[in-house]
């Protein structure tokens, strides 16, 4: 059956704010004789998020390449992306019928607030008259591509890893380039003049953040400078490289990721092919695109994961309430632990929004099995700073440092604080640089200051100082760990 056609459309941009390999944009210039493209600053999302907010002002440059970009190819300085203000389920609608569309077009986007707001913007469209299509964008493979032979969902990664990688050996169009520079830009209209293009910070309502300090370029150029850099320089180094905080290992395209500014099947397809050559760096980076997709498909297949554990059975945990535990809680979002990695890595998320990957894992533990603190709170934190928050990754990391997850360890397992900062931060590098506090302690004392003799405090500046002692001693919290986490056994036996 040959593709429906239509005379005007709506390209409406969501978390692909690229032009490069975008899968929507390319079936809307195919498909329609004439476009218009549109951007909403979605209030339904924007009003609960802090004034300043280096996503939104990530997004606002973004956006504005974007349509500087779209106003270059279609060679027309009208002919740039219209943007709204307001919640995109009624914005949408009233834009499509107001510009006299036939079709929207844009991405999928399976959070569950997202699908609620994607069924809205249907029906109101349907009762116009106009077609709404969405198409995979923002991972390799989506919701049911990948499932078991019985036909059911993985909920282990490694047998879906294996999975998915044998779907790309089998279809290899999987990481089909959309040849956007063959694309016509010239089916671009010029925006209607009552439609607003480029919005600031203060438009919106919001104020600068420190993102131009950062090593974070914005919009598409920025992500393929970055996945240049990465590529030329670091990933075939990457299994060796990721787990040291103080090393430049990873490749920085989280957020990238996050709002399309990058298209995942272009880093997919450049890593397989080195994976296939045997390259070991691209092959675990790969695993971490694997990752992505798996975690995508299990919010997609269990939407109850957002507010409950995937694992039932944990729900029933009891875990720390009250006013020591808002103390703690408090403690471990300031960086105030006593724990030097802990805090380097709390730090580092107040900070700049970014936290290291293996000190995301490192500081999730020791919130839920150190200090007994309920997951959900660190979950909620992390999703307020990260610059690269998504929901299906940030819950299913969340979940498997609370062992309440699928694939996630054991929940025996519990991370040594100190162990961990020995081994990726041996030199206390990453330590020093943003727990200024004990950074004239040798290498070894580093990691635990609280065991430094007056002398050693006195020579490293640490005498009067306010940096804490540990706020919990590891080993007891292990105890009440494995207790608390007892009720699961005791179920099992019970039942």
């Amino acid at each position: 059956m040959s593709p429906a056609h239509y005379a005007t459309g709506l390209m409406w941009f969501r978390r692909d704010l690229r032009l490069h390999d975008n899968a929507a944009l390319h079936h809307a210039l195919s498909q329609c004789d004439r476009l218009h493209a549109v951007f909403v600053y979605d209030t339904d999302i924007l009003d609960d998020l802090p004034r300043q907010d280096r996503r939104v002002e990530f997004i606002v440059h973004s956006v504005a390449e974007l349509d500087a970009e779209l106003r270059r190819r279609a060679g027309d300085a009208q002919a740039g992306l219209i943007t709204c203000h307001g919640p995109a389920a009624s914005e949408i609608p009233q834009l499509a019928q107001s510009l006299g569309v036939q079709v929207v077009w844009a991405s999928h986007d399976d959070e569950p607030s997202a699908l609620s707001r994607d069924s809205r913007v249907l029906g109101a469209l349907a009762d116009l008259g106009i077609a709404f299509h969405t198409v995979k964008d923002h991972v390799v493979f989506e919701r049911s591509e990948v499932l078991t032979r019985a036909g059911t969902p993985y909920t282990v990664f490694t047998p879906y890893k294996k999975a998915w990688l044998q779907r790309l050996a089998d279809e290899p169009q999987a990481l089909h380039h959309y040849p956007s520079e063959q694309d016509d830009y010239g089916r671009l209209l010029p925006r209607p003049p009552r439609w607003q293009t480029a919005r600031s910070l203060a438009d919106l309502g919001f104020e600068p953040t420190n993102l131009s300090e950062l090593p974070l370029p914005a919009g598409e150029s920025g992500g393929a400078q970055l996945f240049s850099e990465f590529l030329q320089h670091r990933m075939a180094d990457y299994h060796a490289t990721r787990d040291f905080p103080a090393v430049k290992g990873p490749s920085y395209l989280g957020v990238h990721l996050r709002f399309g500014t990058v298209s995942v099947r272009s880093l997919a397809r450049e890593a397989y092919g080195r994976h296939q050559k045997g390259q070991e760096g691209a092959s675990v980076w790969l695993s971490e695109l694997a990752w992505r997709d798996f975690f995508h498909q299990i919010l997609a297949h269990f939407p109850h994961v957002v507010g409950h554990a995937f694992n039932p059975a944990y729900d029933a945990i009891r875990w720390a309430h009250g006013k020591h535990a808002d103390a703690t809680f408090e403690a471990w979002c300031e960086g105030r632990t006593g724990y030097p990695l802990v805090d380097a890595a709390m730090r580092q998320i107040n900070s700049t929004g970014y936290m290291h990957n293996r000190l995301r894992m490192v500081a999730a533990c020791f919130l839920v099995k150190d200090l007994g603190i309920d997951w959900r709170r660190g979950e909620a934190y992390f999703a307020r700073l990260l610059n690269d928050y998504d929901l299906a990754a940030n819950n299913g990391n969340w979940q498997w440092a609370a062992s309440s997850g699928c694939d996630a360890q054991p929940w025996f397992r519990i991370f040594n604080p100190v162990r961990q900062s020995v081994k990726f931060d041996p030199q206390g590098k990453f330590i020093r640089r943003y727990v200024p506090e004990v950074a004239g302690l040798d290498d070894k004392m580093i990691h635990t200051p609280w065991l430094a003799s007056p002398i050693e405090r006195e020579s490293a500046g640490l005498s009067g100082s306010d940096y804490p002692g540990p706020i919990v001693d590891h080993d007891e919290a292990r105890e009440r760990t494995l207790e608390r986490y007892g009720v699961l056994r005791r179920q099992r036996e019970e039942g």
